[in-house]
């Protein structure tokens, strides 16, 4: 059966002499993976088309689906955005890559979600168009609001009275908890701010320096961690914080 379908590059592995197997984040059917043939080569038929299919990519499918395989097929597929930045901003592509990581980690099941894939391709646009300082915060702002999706957002109650995050439970409290997974002092504050923020422009208003980043990506690496079972570490993250500075 045919489907149209928009969907976001995860993962590309080489497959044969010329074909690759690409795991995708699609609006219809979730998470699928396809086996697309002809990408590698030198002919004219295959120059360029490789470059669809870098993490967090953004096209339009026609795709073949069968609830009985596990590896499905692409019949067309070509640019659904084209972005500008991303694919040659070093700054830009790392940011991209930790998102892609974060999102696959969490997609433990195929279903669709149309709201969260919505989310997602429209986060990595606003990233292409961002200026350094809202990139340089992007992951972050990204991290906070992809828990939405996943069931285990933080309430931002942050007040005099609840100054400090318990990242276990995911509630700001007014006290410390007794194990060592909280924020505190700007932390916390600049956490809550973050939680606020409804447009990704509006990072630019949060001035931050990159070991303050350091400290809050580490932090929501945590969260993560204890929200989502074999969750793992971030490989990317070691990357981005060289270079978000």
């Amino acid at each position: 059966m045919l489907h149209n379908t928009k969907g976001i590059v995860l993962r590309t592995v080489k497959y044969g002499e010329t074909s690759v197997i690409v795991l995708m984040f699609t609006e219809k059917l979730g998470i699928q993976s396809y086996l697309i043939n002809g990408v590698r080569t030198s002919s004219k038929k295959g120059a360029g088309k490789a470059n669809l299919f870098q993490p967090s990519a953004i096209l339009d499918l026609v795709v073949y689906h069968n609830e009985l395989k596990q590896i499905q097929r692409v019949r067309e597929f070509k640019w659904s955005y084209l972005y500008q930045h991303i694919f040659s901003d070093i700054r830009k592509n790392v940011v991209a890559l930790f998102m892609v990581e974060l999102l696959t980690k969490c997609l433990k099941q195929p279903e669709p979600n149309a709201e969260l894939f919505n989310f997602v391709e429209d986060a990595f646009i606003h990233l292409d168009e961002s200026s350094e300082s809202v990139a340089a915060n992007f992951p972050l702002f990204f991290a906070l609001h992809l828990a939405v999706f996943f069931g285990f957002r933080i309430q931002d109650r942050y007040s005099e009275k609840n100054p400090i995050l318990d990242l276990q439970e995911g509630i700001f409290v007014q006290d410390r908890p007794a194990h060592p997974h909280f924020l505190e002092d700007k932390q916390a504050q600049i956490t809550s701010q973050l939680l606020k923020v409804m447009q990704p422009e509006e990072l630019q208003d949060i001035k931050l320096n990159h070991e303050f980043r350091r400290t809050l990506l580490h932090a929501y690496e945590t969260y993560y961690a204890l929200q989502i079972q074999d969750f793992g570490i971030m490989k990317t993250l070691p990357v981005l914080r060289e270079i978000l500075k």
